[in-house]
């Protein structure tokens, strides 16, 4: 048999030197990595914590948690548990949405207040937004920590488009707000990003696809950063039968924006789109209003929105 012939292929250009050198001149290239300190006064820490595996909390979130003179949070339960893991103990305060309210007076007896969601960054779908403002009224200085996070990891695992994207949050559960929302993601160009909790996935994955059509790409990403983490690519409609019997743990969904030339070309698809909204129960304005973002004149918008309401 005869062997095989190989081209030579031109030696890589790499340093060469010994590693201690090599090292030195890595380092020069480098930006500043003296660790910052802990400044003193008054403060709020917005700090992620992990949103599965524990080892993604921060060095420098572990100094943030020693430093603060409380740590406050929506569960003591959980961020009790968690602080026993990391061998910190500090006074915990409840700060949910439900107890936001009194944020003035935990500012006001705590200087020093670390602020942590259940899991990833406070402020993302969580109260922490509300912190901040009430903070930054009381002229707290407030510092928001990098770290974990459920949608950056889930937007980047699905393999759709990243340079635009919309982060949705969780939808609303009903009613014509949701309509509204549902409406938004389908006639959206970039990929929409949404949260939602596992009892309600399948019911989402079938308005979805109602919303945007059973073609349209997507993903759904749950139990990220742990044992069973799972990422399943396809089509609305094949994820809406793939999680019909139900799943579990924190889900990420994640959806491909508008096909080119989808309800944006010959008025006969913008008067479809319209029957579509009008028999989804929006109003002859919200129909409207969509119409135009997806690209259509003020006044035909309107003459089709009021056409289809008319009829519905």
């Amino acid at each position: 048999m005869t062997e095989p012939e190989f081209t030579d292929t031109p030696d890589l250009d790499l340093p060469v030197g010994p590693p201690d050198e090599l090292t030195a001149d890595l380092l020069d290239d480098l930006p500043d990595v003296t660790p910052v300190s802990i400044p003193d006064g008054a403060r709020v820490w917005l700090v992620p914590t992990p949103v599965g595996n524990l080892g993604d909390i921060t060095l420098r979130a572990l100094d943030v948690l020693r430093a603060a003179d409380a740590v406050a949070c929506e569960d003591t339960r959980r961020t009790g548990a968690l602080l026993t893991h990391l061998g910190i103990k500090k006074p915990l305060v409840r700060l949910d949405a439900h107890t936001m309210g009194r944020a003035p007076q935990v500012l006001e007896r705590y200087a020093r207040l670390a602020y942590v969601s259940d899991a990833g960054t406070p402020g993302i779908s969580d109260p922490g937004a509300e912190l901040v403002a009430a903070a930054l009224a009381a002229d707290v200085p407030v510092e928001a920590l990098p770290g974990a996070t459920a949608f950056v990891p889930a937007l980047v695992l699905s393999a759709l488009p990243t340079g635009r994207f919309t982060f949705e949050g969780f939808l609303p559960r009903s009613g014509r707000d949701r309509k509204e929302r549902l409406s938004a993601v389908a006639a959206r160009a970039e990929t929409s990003v949404l949260y939602e909790s596992p009892h309600r996935l399948h019911a989402t994955l079938a308005d979805l696809r109602d919303a945007c059509g059973p073609e349209r790409a997507a993903s759904v990403t749950r139990e990220l950063t742990k044992r069973f983490e799972e990422t399943v690519r396809g089509t609305l409609a094949e994820l809406a039968a793939h999680f019909e019997s139900g799943v579990r743990g924190e889900i990420v969904v994640v959806v491909a924006g508008r096909p080119e030339g989808e309800s944006a070309g010959a008025e006969v698809d913008h008067a479809a789109r319209a029957r579509e909204l009008a028999g989804q129960g929006l109003s002859t304005r919200d129909i409207r209003d969509l119409l135009i973002r997806e690209g259509l004149r003020k006044n035909d918008a309107y003459a089709l929105a009021l056409q289809a309401t008319s009829d519905a």
